[in-house]
């Protein structure tokens, strides 16, 4: 396990630099918010580190529910049962085996690893709400319901698989010969531009993914989002 530490940040990430699965710690004044939880066999790594804080977990915010980032969640839960657990009003019904898309989606098949858990949310998120000094935006196109948190205070985004780095900085759906894993998986690649376009607006100062490294700025993720709508656009003129 390799840990990056940037502002009140931890990332944590596994299998670098091959197939690197991130999750991130962030540091508040009562305790630690976990995103995302990896793999199941990850669990165990994850709550040596947090157990190395001397601080609680105060709550898992999941950006989708893909196996690489809710796998951990009933480990996690078992150990920190007072921790809450946060996702997705729409991705909720994926972690419940729920795999039907709704009338004002594109009506395309939902891919990557999608598994049940155990544990119940404890509150669906919309956009728009805030938590633990997070804000909810929509990000989806990786799956229906994925959605990215934004620390307005110190400007760091949470994408989840909005972006990947590893292979190269990409926009979910925009696959990279170097590491498609993320790209492959990505349901709706034209709902994932556009909310693409809305998370970079928010200028943010560090943008952290499920895959990579995170970026520093802006500029190297307008140049991904360009390249993705300049591929949209020679697919979708056929």
């Amino acid at each position: 396990m390799k840990v990056t530490r940037i502002d009140h940040v931890h990332q944590l990430t596994f299998y670098a630099p091959i197939l690197p699965i991130n999750v991130q710690l962030i540091e508040r004044e009562l305790g630690l918010i976990l995103i995302d939880t990896a793999l199941e066999r990850n669990a165990e790594a994850i709550l040596a580190y947090i157990e190395a804080q001397e601080r609680p977990l105060l709550a898992i915010l999941l950006t989708h529910a893909h196996g690489d980032h809710v796998g951990g969640v009933d480990a996690i839960l078992k150990a920190h049962p007072h921790a809450e657990l946060y996702v997705s009003r729409r991705d909720a019904r994926l972690l419940e085996g729920d795999k039907t898309t709704d009338p004002d989606e594109r009506p395309l098949k939902l891919k990557g690893s999608l598994p049940t858990i155990h544990s119940l949310p404890d509150k669906l998120l919309d956009p728009g709400e805030r938590l633990f000094g997070l804000k909810v935006y929509p990000a989806a196109g990786h799956t229906p319901g994925s959605i990215a948190y934004f620390d307005e205070k110190e400007r760091n985004l949470f994408a989840g698989d909005a972006f990947q780095t590893r292979g190269g900085v990409a926009v979910a759906g925009d696959v990279r010969p170097l590491f498609p894993l993320p790209g492959v998986a990505t349901w709706d690649k034209r709902a994932a531009v556009e909310h693409a376009e809305k998370l970079i607006d928010l200028a943010p100062r560090h943008t952290f993914v499920g895959h990579g490294q995170p970026v520093a700025g802006t500029h190297r993720l307008y140049l991904a989002l360009k390249r993705a709508k300049r591929k949209q656009a020679r697919l979708f003129s056929r």
